[in-house]
């Protein structure tokens, strides 16, 4: 199976002024995204995970286009989305579509349900007629549970799944190929999560959609994606297969974040050893030389404050970005 996407290296800097410094005073640079590399496959669920600040979201927009890339390639289809311009990024833009984590935010309150989702539409595809839009978001509308008699309502008028499910619809109307989910659930009851994730399971097997799923829940990232890859400060530690990374991770930071799943049983979580992270994240203005992990890590030796680990295959698709990597036996629930 060919890659739909492929991004190499790919780093995204922001420049970050103190508050009240002199105009002439040089910007420091925050490091949100450093040399990312992972491959997509067609019809592949690939999921991001990691701590608040680790540059998940970044990522994300750096491959829709809504933030500049600093260095790198984003290879969609063999194009690289990176070094395009406005102009010429236009042409691939509706094969690459978003849903945002807050669904009420991500909605114009001045517009109907049905305007929202035909927006899209209207602007790629103009000439289409007025009767085929209406019909194109009734049905759509009904495919991802929505009641098509409801078009002329306002996003205030329905729940937050609600509101998702009109993003999601919005986000399918040009037919993409790959959807990017910026942690669409996180803003949902767990019940109103699963209709969500299983939604958007359904909607990835029929419509062949290749997919990017971003979250802090390991266990919906496990249940919906075929990869994982974790993330910490802007840079990759572990990438595997979904049942590989969940069952015998690699990197200690991945280790310690499947041990922060419970387990339902009592006697299993009252007996199982937790790795537990001491400190906090550092600040990506200052990240650590070497292995950003390192201070936090309790395998760090004087050799991870030299230089950057570089990512090591250890076959069948599974690579890590430690020397002092060693297996560990997790068990996370479905």
């Amino acid at each position: 199976m060919s890659n739909i996407l492929s991004v190499k290296d790919l780093s995204v800097t922001f420049d970050v002024r103190k508050q009240g410094a002199w105009p002439w005073t040089p910007p420091r640079k925050l490091h949100a995204v450093s040399k990312m590399s992972f491959d997509l496959k067609a019809g592949e669920c690939l999921g991001v995970v990691g701590e608040s600040g680790s540059g998940k979201s970044t990522l994300a927009r750096a491959i829709v286009g809504t933030v500049p890339s600093s260095n790198g390639n984003i290879l969609f289809e063999g194009a690289d989305l990176a070094n395009m311009d406005t102009r010429q990024r236009r042409v691939h833009r509706r094969d690459v579509q978003m849903i945002f984590q807050d669904p009420l935010a991500a909605l114009n309150p001045r517009m109907t349900v049905g305007d929202i989702i035909a927006e899209p539409l209207v602007t790629h595809e103009p000439n289409t007629p007025r009767k085929e839009v209406k019909e194109r978001v009734a049905a759509l509308m009904e495919r991802v549970g929505l009641l098509p008699n409801l078009v002329n309502r306002y996003p205030h008028e329905f729940s937050g799944g609600q509101c998702q499910r009109i993003g999601i619809a919005r986000a399918l109307i040009l037919k993409p190929k790959l959807i990017i989910c910026d942690e669409p659930v996180s803003a949902l009851d767990v019940s109103v999560q699963a209709q969500v994730v299983n939604l958007l399971m359904e909607l990835q097997r029929d419509m062949g959609l290749s997919m990017i799923f971003i979250a802090h829940d390991l266990s919906v990232v496990k249940h919906i994606s075929d990869r994982i890859v974790v993330m910490y400060l802007g840079r990759q530690m572990e990438t595997a297969t979904s049942e590989k990374l969940t069952t015998a991770p690699e990197h200690p930071y991945t280790q310690a974040l499947i041990s922060s799943v419970p387990i339902p049983d009592p006697k299993l979580e009252k007996a199982r050893v937790r790795p537990i992270l001491e400190g906090e994240l550092p600040s990506p203005l200052a990240p650590p030389s070497g292995c950003v992990f390192r201070t936090r890590c309790p395998k760090a030796q004087a050799s991870c404050a030299a230089e950057r680990p570089p990512m090591i295959d250890l076959g069948d698709n599974h690579f890590v970005g430690c020397p002092y990597h060693a297996p560990a036996q997790v068990i996370v629930t479905k």
